[in-house]
Parts: C-alpha cells; structure tokens; sequence
C-alpha cells in the first residue's frame, strides 16, 4: 500500500477542524493528519463561549471533538504548540518550542485575533478581550473585584459579552459610536426594540459615543468620551471586531492583504500551502462567520482528496443573536444603494418584528426580531435571489408562525445554515429514528449544533413529524409553485411537467420525426435548440419504451435526425475501488459481480441528468458511496443501497434507501431507484435535486414494494436491451407523431 502523505493543520479551530472530518469522511487512508493549536485543549466551539461566560453551559459542553476524536482517526494533535513560521521551500513547519515537521500539504487555519482599537490605556490590568475560553476565565475571576463592566462595542459580539458579564452579577455599559447597536445587521426600528429588551435585562447603553481613553494608573478606573465625557469602570472588555491572525503567513512569505489571499480553490500563492476561516481573502472579501468558514472547508477537503469540486464563490453571511430569550436573525442587505422594503410587520403584543428587502424585485435581505423561525426560508430566498412573489404565504390553518414555516420550507431548503443541512435530511432522521427533540436532532444530523440559531426551525419539524406533517409537500403546494412554471426555453412555452405530458399523448398517434413532433407541439422553432431538443428526445425515449407493444407507435430510425448541438446523458458512470485492497474474498466476489450486472444493465441507459454509482466493501471505503447519487455497500447485513449523494459543492449525503440480504436484491433495488428517477425526474435534474424535490419517503415507499421494484427493475432491464438491440443495428428509438 501507498505511505501515506503528511497533511499539518496550523489551527485546531472550527474551519481547520470542518476541513478535516470533512477528508476523514472522503478519504480516510490518503493522509497522516497533524494539527498544531495554540490552545491546550481539543476543538471547541466558539459561537457559544458566551453561554460559558454566562454560566449556562461548562467547557465540555461546547467541545465539538475531544481528545478521543483525534485518537480514534489517527490525528496527532499539539495542543498548546504555536507555529511560528513555516519553512516553504523545504516544506517543513516550526513552533516555538522548537518543533519541526515536515509536510506534503498544508491548510493554515489560523483564524483572527480580537481587533484593538488606537485607544489610550489599552495595556492597563483590567482591559480584556472576548475570544477564547480564557478569556471567559480572566472574566470571571476579575468579577469577584470588580463591580462595573464597559464593553466598547455594540455588535453581535459585544452584546453577547455584555450579557455574560450581567450574569456574573455586574453592572454593564455598553459604549458603541453608531446611533444604534448592531447597526450593520438590523435597521433603527428593531435595533430599538433589541435595545429596550437588554436595558430591561439591566444594560446600559451609550451611542454615537467615541472612545479616547482608557482611565487609571496601572488598573483601570474608568473611560473618557471624546466629548469630554467620563465613565466609572472596574473593568473594559474590547468587542469592536477581528483581524485575521496573519503574522505566520506574513513572516513565511505566503502572499496577503488584509488576509491570506486565495482562490476559489483555497490556494494560497505557494504550492501545496492552503488557507481556509478567518485567517482567508477570497475575492477581496474575510468571513468572520461560521457557515462560510465551514463552505470553504468542504470545497478544500474535495481538493484535497484528489475529487473534482465546484469553486467556492463565496457566501450570503447572516447573523443570529440570542441573548436571555432575545431573539434576532439578519441576512443580506438591508440598506443602501437601490434597496427597498418589500415587506414589514410589527406585532407589539407579541413583540415581534419581521422587514424583507429587495432590489428591483428580488429579495435581497431580511431582519426578523422575537421570532426568528422563517430565518432559513428567507435565508434561502437571498442565497437564490428569489423574487419578492415567493415571500406570500397561504394561510397557516392554526399552526404556530415558526410550524408555518417549517410547514412552508421546500424539503431542499436549507435549515442549518452551518452544517448545510436541509429540511429533508432532518425530517428523514426524525421519522426514520423516531426523533423526538431538539438535542436528539442535533446528535444525528449536527443541525442546530453550532450556532444553535435553527433550533427554534428544528424544534418546529420536530412538532411537525410528530403531528405528522410535512403537509407542504404532500396537501398544501408550496407558494412558489403557484408562480407559472418556467419554460423549457424559447423555443416553447411549455413547461417539462407539460411538454412530456405532451409528448405521452403524442406517442398514440401516428408516426413522425423528433423535428416533426416539434412541429406537432408548436415550437417556435421546429429545429429545436441545444436546451429543448435532447429534452424532447429523452422524453420521446422514454415514452417509446413505454408504448413498446402498441404497434406504430415506435420505429427505427438512423442519426439523421439528431443535431450537433443535442446533448445526450448516456449510462452510469461506475466507480469501485482496487480490488487489491479487499479482504474479504465473499466481499470481493460480490462487488465484482454486482460491478458485472451494473455494467451490463445500465451502460446505455438515456437519463435526464449524469449519474455516478459507487460500489464499496463499506460506507468507509475507498470509494465513498455516500456522495454518489447511487451508492452501494457491502454491510454484516448484506448490502445498503443509498440514493441522492453528490460529491460537488455543498457536498450532500446520501440516504439509506433499504437493505438487500443477496448482491441480486441489491442490484434490483438500486435498478429500480435508478428507472423511478428516470420516470419521475425532468430533464435536466440531477439525481440528488430529484430527491429532495420527491422526498427520500415517499421514494423509499414506492421501490421498497416488492411487486413495483421488480417493475421498475425489469422496464429498466428492458429498456437497456432495446437500445443496446437498436444501437447494434445502427440505429436509435425516436417517438413518431402525426405531422
């Protein structure tokens, strides 16, 4: 077997950390992993070191990998090892103990350090940061002494220190130089209503206030205003921001800006030298959030492993902040340039305020204040650039505002931004392992696991199941799909669900070409174009196949007919491991023989979309079944049939379909998956878009039935015979219409 390459990880924070369950999950033999963090502890999670500041939870609750996690994967970590440069050109790391390591790879996940601002006395005893656990600790041992708190700044971070600090039994201002607080993500109105629910927790706020100095000799005594202004203080916490932790870079000659400049694939000017988090500029822009760090390392990880991936372009940042029952959610823009206000709602019995923005017609930002439960549906509406006609809701039939809009979520939508984990995927755990809170949601799925601002939407699915929901998808349509269905092109002004229903009822009648059943179903263009034509083809097949015993329904014809430009999506693409790394001869024999059917039955199957089939001798293999849109893998059971996976970016999971005890069970089921989606799907749609869109239950339902698995098994069967039959003979199956 091949030694292994040594990948060193400079950070054992959350983006580095993502990185690498993520090549763990991909490939779990291609590297020697070793993580140096400046910390002495295990992995944690830093959006809730303020729930530790406030007493709510202890260190261990926040730990998102523990020393054990590491172990079992084979990382080495030097907790409490800082790198201090990296040796390029010799391709080797020092600490500054005096470590050396040598590297074949290397991500710099350094992330940011708290930003002092050029303020007089900011070396005094009693001025602290908030960014690590220490922190949390300096804090709370300076509160045994003190009595007043100033936090100098008024954003998310500032606001949930300062609430910390109130629970440590002290007296809290809060000094911001904007007329309002978190003045980049929520507008006067609900920075007002925020503003008046923390001064009832017992803060006190001071706005459009600028800091000149820090007061006291050696320790802290106060603050002085720009004005001339002064305020009494025992101690002052700095939240103004971050600045990415550059130094190393810097100092090691990987080229930065304001960070460390990368590209879309997280390279770093100097070869084999990475940088993904805080620490990253990519396209002029630093992330100081969670779900963009978490993106970049998905996209990095597929990198890594050798896999094609889709560039990361960036992302919509949003902001969540929940303090003591407070609850706020902003995403996208929410002021500016040609922006305007597509909706607002102000409840004040209920406390709750909703405003939706937009530019010239599509939702381009929202706020939403005491109830944050619509957060992923509009965060979704943003990340698509919907527009402002998907915002109208149907009446809500007595649920709740956040059930309604779980109700309302399409089973794609993402709910943990985080995580990127949908809708689907959560209702999926729930009612396949009979789920039934939030926690138990979050230890199967990871949703609501980090920032923890999608728990109120889980919380509402969790409702929902158990009330047997998921009514958006089965008795209640969706509001967009109110909107007319878009058309195939403009060739024609049918939609696919139209133009193949079109192209059934044609098939009864008399004979024609593919440009003569154009010309039947009044296309603009009877020649069709690269986007409609192979659309009418693939359909036409289908629905040849499927008219097969009705006499004149179908004939052969040559090639002529196609164009140059007709895109065709032909046979699955079939990806095993080496046979030279199996072990288990019955394994082997299995996998060589279901590789054997797979070929033999679906070489030259038509199909709406590529489709990639993995074989594996376990979910861990060295083909990684769970990120083919067909997967199957050999268990102590027997073999676990898995649909829906995809290997681009946002990398998706697939999900179980069912278990089969022999190889030919498993070859049938997965046939009959593959001839549903066939069936069901629109041209065009990938494999794992036609899963969410259907629901991976009602799915696992219809192929499941013994009597319609072998259908779908055989007409798949069939149909691949015939073409083959056709193909031999030089010619294709076309459907033929009455010109």
């Amino acid at each position: 077997m091949n030694k292994r390459k040594k990948l060193i990880v400079v950070g054992n924070g959350m983006a580095g950390v993502r990185c690498i369950e993520e090549i763990v999950k991909l490939a779990p033999e291609r590297y020697e992993i070793i993580v140096f963090g400046a910390e002495p502890r295990p992995n944690y999670n830093r959006i809730l070191l303020s729930k530790v500041l406030e007493g709510q939870h202890a260190f261990q609750d926040i730990v998102l990998n523990d020393w054990s996690w590491y172990d079992q994967h084979g990382i080495r970590l030097h907790a409490g090892e800082t790198v201090s440069f990296i040796h390029t050109q010799s391709r080797y790391i020092e600490t500054v103990s005096g470590m050396k390591e040598s590297y074949d790879a290397l991500i710099v996940a350094s992330g940011s350090t708290p930003f002092i601002p050029p303020i007089s006395g900011t070396d005094k005893a009693g001025v602290l940061t908030f960014r690590t656990v220490d922190d949390c600790v300096k804090m709370k041992e300076l509160s045994n002494t003190s009595s007043k708190a100033a936090v100098i700044g008024g954003g998310l971070l500032g606001l949930e220190a300062a609430r910390g600090l109130l629970n440590l039994n002290l007296e809290v201002d809060v000094i911001h130089n904007a007329p309002y607080i978190m003045n980049r993500q929520l507008d006067a109105m609900s920075a007002r209503m925020l503003q008046k629910q923390l001064e009832e927790q017992g803060m006190r706020f001071h706005l459009s206030r600028e800091t000149t100095r820090i007061t006291g000799r050696a320790k802290v005594k106060g603050l002085r205003f720009s004005d001339g202004a002064t305020l009494d203080a025992d101690m002052v916490v700095m939240a103004v921001g971050i600045r990415p932790n550059i130094e190393l870079a810097m100092r090691s000659g990987i080229y930065t800006r304001r960070a460390i400049v990368v590209d879309d694939y997280m390279r770093t000017n100097v070869p084999d030298v990475y940088a993904v988090g805080e620490c990253a500029e990519h396209r002029g822009i630093s992330y100081g959030l969670v779900a963009p760090l978490y993106e970049q390392g998905k996209v990095l990880a597929r990198v890594l492993c050798g896999m094609d991936t889709p560039p990361y372009t960036g992302s919509i940042p949003y902001s969540q902040l929940k303090v003591s029952g407070v609850d706020v959610f902003s995403v996208g823009e929410i002021g500016g340039e040609n922006i305007d206000t597509a909706m607002q709602s102000y409840n004040m019995i209920e406390g709750t305020y909703k405003k939706v923005t937009m530019r010239h017609g599509i939702v381009a930002g929202a706020i939403l204040f005491g109830d944050p439960s619509e957060g992923p549906s509009l965060l979704g509406l943003v990340k698509r650039a919907a527009p402002v006609s998907e915002l109208i809701r149907e009446e809500t039939g007595g649920m709740t505002a956040a059930e309604a809009a779980a109700d309302a979520l399409p089973e794609h939508e993402t709910v943990c931004s985080c995580n990127g984990i949908s809708k689907g995927v959560i209702m999926q755990a729930i009612l396949s392992d009979g789920l039934e809170t939030v926690a138990e949601v979050k230890a199967s799925t990871k949703a609501s696991g980090s920032c923890g601002g999608c728990a109120p939407a889980v919380a509402a699915l969790v409702k929902l199941a158990k009330a047997g929901g998921q009514r958006s998808q089965q008795s209640r349509p969706n509001p967009a799909d109110r909107t007319p269905a878009r058309a195939v092109c403009r060739c024609t002004d049918m939609s696919h669900a139209a133009l193949r229903q079109a192209i059934d009822e044609a098939m009864l009648q008399a004979p024609a070409s593919i440009s003569g059943l154009m010309e039947a179903l009044g296309f603009v263009n009877r020649a069709g174009c690269g986007i409609c034509r192979p659309a009418v083809r693939y359909y036409a097949e289908l629905a040849a196949a499927d008219s097969v015993g009705n006499p004149g329904t179908v004939q052969s014809v040559g090639a002529s007919d196609s164009a140059p430009e007709d895109t065709s999506y032909r046979g699955v693409h079939i990806r095993t491991g080496d046979p030279a790394e199996r072990t288990e001869a019955d394994v082997e024999r299995g996998m060589r023989w279901i590789e054997e059917q797979l070929m033999r039955d679906w070489a030259n199957l038509s199909l709406p979309y590529p489709v990639t089939a993995g074989i594996a001798e376990s979910t861990h293999g060295a083909v990684s079944v769970l990120v083919q849109g067909i997967g199957i893998a050999a268990s102590p059971a027997g073999w676990e049939v898995y649909l829906g996976g995809h290997a681009q970016h946002p990398v998706r999971e697939a999900q179980l379909v069912g278990l089969a005890e022999e190889a030919g069970e498993a070859v049938r089921l997965a046939s009959a998956c593959l001839q549903w989606y066939r069936q069901k799907s629109r041209f065009g749609e990938p494999l794992w878009q036609w899963v969410d869109r259907e629901g991976i239950v009602p799915i696992r339902e219809h192929v499941l039935d013994a009597c319609l698995q072998q259908e779908l098994a055989d007409k798949l069967i069939g149909n691949s015979k015939r073409y083959d039959a056709n193909l031999a003979s030089g010619h294709r199956y076309e459907a033929k219409v009455l010109g």
